[in-house]
């Protein structure tokens, strides 16, 4: 085999992992949650905004 052959196969097998590791951290569920129910964060002591009319 040439050694240009290898290095090219090696690129193409480099790239085809990249993608196919992308798509697959794109489909599964991530851990926590993404909306805004706190996770055990306490917003106790921060004083709410207020607006002047």
């Amino acid at each position: 085999m040439n050694i240009q052959l290898i290095i090219v196969a090696l690129l193409f097998a480099g790239a085809v992992f990249y993608v196919s590791r992308l798509v697959y951290k794109t489909l599964t569920a991530k851990k926590g949650c993404g909306t805004n129910c706190k996770c055990g964060v306490d917003f106790s002591s921060i004083d709410s905004p207020k607006t002047d009319k």
